[in-house]
C-alpha cells in the first residue's frame, strides 16, 4: 500500500478492499443489511477521523474488524435497537443451499457466529481471530468447534464444510 494517509486515493484503496468483508460481518451480528452498511460506515468515518497509522494490511484489517465488531455490540445493546421491529432479510439471491446455511450460521449465539465468520468466509486461521478477538487460541478453537458442531446438527442432508 503506497497511499497517504487521509488522501482520497487512500480512502478509495480501504473502501474498496475492506467494505464488503466488514459488511458481511457487521451482517452476521445485527442481521439486517442496512444496519451492517450504517456501522461498517461508522467503521470507516473513525478510521478517517482518528488518522491512525498502521504498522502493516494485516494490522488494519485486525483494526477494521475489531472495531466493526464493537461497534455491532453497542447497537445490539442500544435501546433504539430494542424498539425496532425486525423484518426478515431477503436472501432470496443466493442459491436455496447457500441460504439455507447462512440461515443457520445467523442463528448461533453471536460467539459462534463470530469465529466460523473470521475462519470460514475471511479464512482467517485460529490463531489470528485469537489476536482478533483478544481470547485465547484454545477458546476460539473450542468456539469453532461448538458452532462447527451445531451446524452440522442443524444440517439435513449431512453435507459438511471441511
Amino acid at each position: 500500500m503506497d497511499y497517504s494517509f487521509g488522501t482520497d486515493e487512500y480512502i478509495q484503496y480501504v473502501l474498496e478492499k475492506y467494505s464488503k468483508m466488514l459488511i458481511k460481518l457487521a451482517f452476521t451480528y445485527v442481521k439486517n443489511i442496512a444496519d451492517a452498511e450504517d456501522i461498517t460506515q461508522d467503521v470507516f468515518v473513525s478510521l478517517i477521523k482518528r488518522g491512525i497509522s498502521f504498522e502493516n494490511e494485516e494490522h488494519e484489517k485486525a483494526w477494521l474488524i475489531r472495531v466493526t465488531i464493537n461497534n455491532c455490540k453497542n447497537q445490539l445493546r442500544s435501546s433504539w435497537n430494542k424498539l425496532k421491529v425486525p423484518l426478515e432479510e431477503d436472501i432470496s439471491y443466493m442459491p436455496k443451499e447457500d441460504s439455507d446455511v447462512l440461515a443457520m450460521v445467523l442463528d448461533l449465539p453471536s460467539k459462534y457466529r463470530t469465529v466460523i465468520h473470521l475462519h470460514y468466509y475471511e479464512n482467517y486461521s485460529i490463531k489470528e481471530i485469537a489476536v482478533i478477538l483478544r481470547k485465547k487460541p484454545a477458546t476460539i478453537g473450542t468456539w469453532l468447534a461448538r458452532g462447527r458442531n451445531l451446524l452440522k446438527s442443524k444440517l439435513v442432508g449431512g453435507f459438511e464444510y471441511e
